[in-house]
């Protein structure tokens, strides 16, 4: 039996299946360096992120069996988002294990869209296993965040969308990357462009799995990062495959760096961007992903951040303004 890979065709056809179902976010003009760029702002999604263009397609794809039975999901909360909300409009009951320390107003959105939340500690306990474990006792649907062909395709439909906006391919285009599922879904739905992957630094498994020609995950002692939605351990070969096919690269960014491309989203373009959902713009601004033209796209993944953290670290990009 040949195993399924997502594939442009399969993008296509998610992209017509849920956009009834999903905001078609903008594309914003956005001058870096004196070049006018854009920004695909997925900050302004439903659920402030990217993540229900996926979970949407998977979930319509569920047969009535299936959808009677649940659904379960792991994510420290986009994910959950984007799961919770597609389950409450389809009817579907969805549970959600969630980190311990997950964002306060990730989690509170997750519990508003009425799915139930498990607890788990990130640190000793294997989400992976806790969801598998639930699915199994419950007879419901497991729905990963990205190793999954139809979430893959599902999150191709922003590279679809950043098409018709732009009026054709953009050259270059820097995907905020976790497991990969949105930057291999972009790679599949714009084929004609160059790929950057944007990671926090020593979370850069991505960037080291493409420099290497195979997947290698994060170290055990890698740092700690506020980049909670992009803390994935072990990319997959299903998001690794289309992204190698496609000749992507992937660079890393610093905290200082996302922080003040984060500071950047707020002054130059009027949006909230949480700090995963930042990198790949700190990228563009620290000159990381190489030349950039008039048909770059930078994508602000996310924009679900806890408002203390994001207060402190807009007063901490002022502060530092003011005496630099």
């Amino acid at each position: 039996m040949i195993e399924r890979r997502p594939s442009r065709q399969g993008v296509e056809a998610a992209s017509q299946r849920i956009g009834s179902e999903i905001t078609r976010t903008p594309l914003l003009p956005v001058e870096i360096e004196g070049v006018k760029l854009w920004v695909k702002a997925e900050c302004l999604q439903q659920g402030g992120s990217f993540k229900l263009r996926g979970a949407t397609n998977r979930l319509m794809l569920m047969s009535a069996e299936e959808r009677r039975r649940g659904v379960v999901a792991f994510s420290s909360g986009n994910h959950a988002q984007g799961v919770a909300i597609a389950a409450k409009k389809m009817g579907i009951a969805a549970t959600i294990v969630m980190p311990a320390d997950a964002p306060a107003v990730k989690r509170q959105a997750t519990l508003a869209a009425g799915a139930d939340i498990v607890d788990y500690d990130r640190r000793t306990e294997s989400r992976e296993e806790i969801g598998a474990r639930l699915a199994a006792a419950r007879g419901a649907t497991l729905v990963p965040s990205f190793d999954d062909v139809d979430i893959i395709e599902g999150q191709g439909s922003t590279g679809v969308e950043i098409r018709d906006q732009l009026g054709g391919a953009p050259d270059k285009v820097l995907v905020c990357c976790g497991g990969g599922g949105l930057s291999a879904g972009i790679a599949l739905a714009l084929p004609e462009a160059e790929i950057v992957t944007v990671e926090p630094f020593g979370w850069d498994d991505m960037a080291r799995s493409l420099e290497g020609g195979r997947i290698v995950p994060v170290a055990e002692d890698a740092p700690p990062t506020r980049c909670d939605a992009l803390q994935t351990k072990l990319v997959s070969p299903l998001t690794f495959g289309p992204l190698t096919e496609r000749g992507a690269r992937g660079v890393a960014v610093t905290e200082d760096e996302t922080a003040a491309a984060m500071a950047f989203a707020a002054r130059s373009l009027r949006l909230v961007a949480e700090p995963g959902g930042a990198v790949a713009l700190a990228a563009a601004l620290t000159g990381k992903a190489g030349a950039l033209t008039g048909r770059s796209v930078i994508v602000v993944s996310g924009g679900n951040v806890d408002p203390l953290v994001y207060a402190e670290i807009l007063e901490g990009q002022a502060t530092r303004a003011r005496y630099s």
